[in-house]
């Protein structure tokens, strides 16, 4: 006797893939291969999620009123077009609830957010993987693919995982000429680490479309990772149909507290800024001179890639894990050729660091 019958689609998905967080050889081993944040999170946001546990019993506020005007206030936008979510990766996937049919179309380039497929399939959508440049998102490979079944298309800027950008005047140029009735997510999630004066996260894009969607996260530079909490920004109808089709009380009220806190917390993300500026340029020195391919990163994170290709790759991830430091290693993604080093503290830097010359020089 056979049970309930799933869609296709549902049946054929893969589940998101998260990189490891133990290893045999380490019982509490140095885990950098998750971008988290490695100053912990806001003190301003710990005191407030601290202080949230005497309302436990209440339940959260729907409209995350507190959360929209502190996003609002920071920003110099408008609330009323904020929608706030279960991570940013909530927000993906209300658009691709909300904008897709099964058969639709949905755009994305190669080495990018693997959650992008699995929130297209999730809804019966088709995705479509154009090929990047150098690790870089390359607009008229994306603009090339458009066709008549195009609904969304995703591009992370900067990019998870490779760490590259593309300028806001290539992010245009893509706006450009996308037809109205497609949907263009700019994912940035790793927005405040970019130090780079051709660089926008696209609020103002925002701002002057009908079909752009920005989001954001407080996972990386705020550490808030463990509360999930994300949030975008899009015109008014766009946010009040993802609005429409998010669960009631999504965003717990120990997430939109500390949230709130964290955007106070102005000398914890100023210092967290130059902490990540200082030890990315280190660590990306440092690997360069070990003869490691380094793919210029604008994030709290460095793709590492291996001449010698996967089986060095493969060989110095093994390395590491015997020595108790966990990266990630995206084997059978296509860049099994790679380690990718999230920012530690100083003494992991330097620890990894001197990891690696062991093995190059082994």
């Amino acid at each position: 006797m056979s049970g309930p019958k799933t869609h296709s689609w549902i049946k054929d998905l893969n589940v998101y893939s998260v990189g490891k967080s133990t290893t045999e050889y380490a019982e509490n081993p140095v885990k950098l291969s998750a971008n988290e944040s490695p100053l912990g999170a806001s003190p301003m946001a710990m005191e407030a999620y601290s202080d949230a546990a005497e309302e436990l019993h209440r339940y959260p506020d729907p409209t995350y009123n507190d959360l929209r005007s502190a996003l609002a206030h920071k920003y110099n936008i408008d609330p009323g077009r904020i929608v706030c979510g279960v991570g940013s990766d909530e927000i993906l996937k209300l658009a691709c609830r909300a904008y897709l049919s099964p058969g639709d179309e949905v755009i994305y380039v190669a080495h990018s957010f693997s959650m992008y497929p699995i929130a297209t399939k999730s809804v019966g959508g088709v995705p479509i993987e154009v090929a990047d440049v150098n690790y870089t998102a390359n607009v008229d490979n994306i603009l090339a693919v458009i066709t008549d079944k195009t609904r969304i298309i995703f591009l992370a800027n900067p990019n998870n995982p490779t760490g590259t950008y593309i300028p806001i005047s290539e992010v245009e140029r893509l706006w450009d000429n996308v037809p109205n009735n497609i949907l263009l997510v700019l994912d940035a999630a790793y927005a405040e680490f970019v130090d780079k004066p051709d660089y926008d996260a696209g609020i103002d894009l925002v701002e002057r479309s009908t079909n752009v969607l920005m989001t954001r996260t407080f996972s990386k530079l705020y550490g808030l990772a463990a509360l999930r909490l994300g949030w975008g920004y899009a015109c008014k109808e766009i946010a009040q149909t993802l609005d429409k089709v998010r669960d009631p009380f999504n965003v717990p009220s120990s997430a939109q507290v500390a949230g709130v806190g964290a955007l106070k917390d102005k000398e914890f993300e100023k210092t967290a800024i130059a902490y990540n500026k200082k030890w990315l340029k280190w660590l990306s020195s440092e690997l360069s001179d070990l003869g490691l391919v380094i793919i210029p990163s604008e994030t709290n994170f460095i793709l590492i890639k291996f001449k010698e290709g996967n089986i060095k790759a493969s060989a110095a991830n093994d390395y590491l894990l015997k020595n108790g430091y966990i990266l990630r290693y995206y084997s059978g993604e296509d860049l099994d050729d790679c380690l990718r080093l999230t920012v530690g503290t100083e003494p992991q830097n330097q620890q990894v660091i001197a990891l690696f010359k062991e093995f190059m020089e082994a």
